[in-house]
């Protein structure tokens, strides 16, 4: 029975291999992540193209089997000397977490926001958000002291046990479902400070999709002078807000001004923030009948229909579905290692582009074995 021949790359994703190719195998990009200038200096069967390509590729199958069948493909069906799940505990020493940062930032988002490879807009605007989520960590006395205990707890109060919590943070592309960054940080710190330090980033034509946790008059001042922004309003937010929750009337759009608290003003000031701001209110129904008053920068209501904000603000489901894909279908809390660097590897590991594209936007070959295959032959 004659099997099908593997099908053709996109030109695209041809472009970004060989650019990967090229990363991995440059020195100045492995020693601008290497722990010490010795490390991967010594001919070892796990180089640290090996390596990297090894830990991209996220697995939820066991370490040691998931290292076996990596070896296997480069060997061309050759032996090879079999490798322990032990030996990636010293090889991964040896590689900072930053590898995979600078990765997605120099290589894998370029290529993604080619100008010839078009990619979803909403009138001519990226549709970002930046949320997070909590993660438990394994249970060791490293990554406690690194992160912090939390202390675990059931109906009937507190257990008496604990475990480690870290908050993990993304910034994401919510038409394109591509994960920008991504910070792990102590789940001391809250959610609001660590997306203000995101922000850097964000181009003026940028919109940002907020959550009601993230509409306070300093997150929005904040964004505001750097891109645009929609978020959603809680009952008790801004006046004028009340007001439209109060009135309860769907499709209503009204252009008010901002005033930064007074217990807030100080820290304003200090971050050379502006003291007002120009929004405009905008009332929508959800399918439950619900009212939702989103607020935005963006002001003028012919370029931006009123009616088209509840589809727009709908778009921003997917960031809550990308942080359960990674917990769930990645399974990122198991981690493949117990390290403070092992944990930040696997986190920006996953946290990467190609990972995030829905199976509907995929070309065949981009997820299939072929695909893993011709990296592999490529870059080794």
């Amino acid at each position: 029975m004659s099997s099908l021949p593997p099908p053709t790359p996109p030109p695209h994703l041809l472009a970004l291999i060989e650019i990967l190719r090229a990363t991995l195998r440059d020195h100045n990009f492995l020693a601008r992540h290497w722990v010490r200038p010795q490390d991967f200096t010594r001919e070892r069967q796990l180089t640290f193209p090996l390596l990297m390509l090894f830990l991209l590729q996220q697995t939820v199958k066991s370490l040691q089997r998931h290292l076996h069948e990596f070896l296997d493909e480069p060997a061309g069906g050759d032996l090879f000397e079999p490798l322990t799940s032990g030996a990636v505990t010293p090889a991964r020493a040896k590689l900072k977490d930053s590898a995979f940062v600078e990765l997605n930032q120099q290589c894998e988002l370029p290529a993604i926001y080619d100008p010839e490879h078009p990619i979803q807009r909403w009138r001519g605007h990226r549709l970002l958000g930046v949320d997070s989520s909590l993660m438990r960590l394994p249970d060791t006395a490293e990554l406690g002291r690194v992160s912090g205990w939390k202390a675990a707890a059931n109906q009937h109060g507190a257990t008496g046990t604990r475990y480690p919590e870290a908050r993990l943070s993304v910034v994401y592309d919510v038409l394109n479902r591509v994960g920008w960054e991504a910070r792990l940080e102590p789940s001391t710190l809250g959610e609001v400070a660590l997306a203000l330090q995101q922000l850097a980033g964000l181009e003026r034509g940028d919109v940002v999709l907020n959550d009601r946790g993230f509409t306070g008059y300093l997150s929005l001042a904040a964004v505001a002078q750097r891109a645009q922004f929609v978020g959603r309003c809680s009952t008790g937010s801004f006046l004028a807000a009340q007001q439209m929750f109060r009135r309860n009337r769907a499709h209503q759009s009204q252009i008010v001004w901002l005033f930064v608290p007074a217990d807030q003003k100080a820290e304003c000031q200090r971050l050379g923030l502006p003291v007002k701001l120009k929004v405009r209110l905008v009332s929508v129904r959800l399918p439950t009948g619900e009212l939702e008053v989103l607020v935005t920068s963006l002001l003028d209501e012919t370029l931006y229909p009123t009616a088209e904000f509840l589809t727009v603000y709908h778009w921003r489901w997917g960031h809550e579905t990308f942080h359960l894909m990674l917990k769930g279908r990645l399974e990122l809390e198991n981690f493949s290692g117990r390290t403070e660097e092992a944990i930040r590897q696997d986190v920006q590991a996953a946290v990467r582009p190609h990972r995030t594209v829905p199976r509907r936007c995929r070309t065949s070959f981009h997820r299939s074995y072929h695909f893993q295959r011709r990296v592999k032959k490529i870059v080794f």
